[in-house]
């Protein structure tokens, strides 16, 4: 599965041209091959969301909306608050997305998204019980992409923490913030997802779009604040060495401080 939709492929000669460039460490864009592409990061986009973030990653655009909400908690944690994550793809950011129920596509961006920050325990969840098996708050992430010029995940998973670390939880009768930040959401760590791509022999960091179309697959390592690797999704069907996986993570580590650095900067955490 990839998250790169079916878009018109590339012609012989351009795909030639872009891997030849590769080859040559150079990139279509004029970037270096672990060059990643300018980021800006907005939060409080969304005035009636609990928690929102913008994202500029290059020419991909997202918006996050985070919304919290009194629910009833999965049988097998009852103690626990609940977190879901979906995607949608508007139609207006690529041509060919279409109106809908979410594809494939739109269901792996919402997992791997949740991945991250589920297995990195970003959000306490135990502390989103208001009463024990019956009541907790349930926080909703919607990922809209409202430009795709590739690295959706990326974009997505930084746009997600951002909202997350920007959203505030809602007053409901019987209960009391038990976290020394209230109302904000409480959160203990800062996943970033890094994603890079195999064109040729060469590995390349922060695809855009075209790089997407021509490359043989895709590795993503989301990191912790510790550097721990807490999710990793592979797209495509080339593969990638052991010595390129070794090599990935190390570079996801350092990408991954750099960048939470920039989200912790643009919700004033640190």
């Amino acid at each position: 599965m990839s998250i790169t939709p079916s878009t018109p492929a590339v012609s012989k000669i351009r795909r030639k041209q872009i891997l030849s460039m590769v080859g040559e460490g150079k990139r279509v864009d004029g970037r270096s091959l672990l060059e990643y592409r300018n980021l800006e990061i907005e939060v409080g986009s969304i005035e009636k969301a609990e928690g929102s973030a913008f994202v500029k990653l290059g020419k991909t655009k997202v918006l996050v909306g985070v919304k919290i909400e009194e629910g009833t908690p999965y049988e097998d944690t009852p103690n626990e608050g609940v977190l879901m994550v979906n995607a949608e793809l508007v139609p207006l950011a690529s041509p060919v997305f279409e109106p809908g129920p979410p594809d494939e596509n739109a269901i792996e961006l919402a997992r791997v998204v949740d991945r991250g920050i589920r297995e990195s325990k970003a959000i306490d969840l135990g502390k989103l019980c208001i009463e024990p098996g019956k009541r907790v708050f349930i926080v909703f992430v919607d990922i809209y992409v409202l430009d795709h010029d590739g690295n959706l995940i990326d974009a997505s998973g930084i746009a997600s923490l951002a909202a997350l670390a920007n959203a505030k939880v809602p007053q409901v009768p019987d209960f009391e913030y038990t976290w020394e930040d209230a109302p904000k959401l409480p959160l203990r760590e800062y996943p970033i997802p890094t994603t890079f791509a195999k064109l040729g022999d060469a590995i390349i960091a922060d695809p855009c779009l075209e790089e997407e179309q021509v490359m043989s697959a895709r590795l993503t390592v989301t990191t912790t604040s510790k550097g721990d690797v807490c999710a990793m999704q592979k797209g495509g069907v080339g593969t990638f060495s052991v010595e390129d996986v070794l090599s990935i993570v190390s570079l996801a580590r350092e990408r991954g401080e750099e960048t939470r650095e920039k989200v912790l900067e643009a919700v004033g955490v640190g």
